[in-house]
């Protein structure tokens, strides 16, 4: 039975291949604009890095230099049910260098079409078993994000030679390239 998170949590994922699912609908409110969401993994060392621009992976570069992390393409509206965007993680081939995986959602085109967080609704980020397709968590963003164009949904690490993923849940108002500026 899959655990329902809250901002923060941890659990324990004790599997081999994870898909990270991420989902979002943009509010009917939003005047009907196209929104496109993207999903991004920073994959990050021990002083909380990216050891080199291959170990972050997105739609233009869809696939770790391990071949541990990859995402399944972009999907440019949102619509219909269930994840809107993935990426598999084959937790046993991620670089020893490798210590956490944090998973991101940001709004292409955010400042041009002046969009935010807060006129998406519905965002959540859960982890399944890959083979079984069976939910392990789910976080639902439960929060209003009226300015940030960007969140960190949450993160895979190793504790102790495990893997965990904790609920994240964190808005950035400057974008992906924030982001990038802050891992590189």
């Amino acid at each position: 039975m899959a655990i329902n998170l809250v901002k923060g949590q941890k659990v324990d994922v004790g599997l081999q291949k994870v898909g990270v699912g991420l989902g979002w609908d943009p509010n009917q409110a939003a005047g009907g604009t196209v929104f496109d969401l993207d999903a991004s993994a920073f994959m990050l060392n021990a002083s909380k890095k990216l050891p080199n621009d291959q170990h972050f992976v997105f739609y233009n570069s869809p696939r770790s230099p391990d071949g541990a992390v990859e995402s399944t393409g972009d999907n440019k509206t949102g619509a219909g049910d269930g994840d809107d965007e993935t990426i598999n993680v084959d937790l046993a081939r991620v670089d020893k260098e490798v210590q956490e995986i944090i998973f991101v959602v940001s709004i292409d085109e955010a400042e041009v079409r002046k969009q935010n967080f807060g006129q998406v609704s519905n965002s959540y980020i859960r982890i399944y078993d890959a083979t079984s397709k069976e939910e392990l968590c789910k976080y639902e963003l439960g929060e209003d994000f009226s300015i940030e164009t960007c969140i960190e949904f949450g993160r895979l690490y190793r504790r102790e030679g495990q893997w965990r993923f904790e609920a994240m849940g964190n808005g950035v108002k400057t974008g992906l390239q924030g982001l990038i500026g802050k891992y590189k």
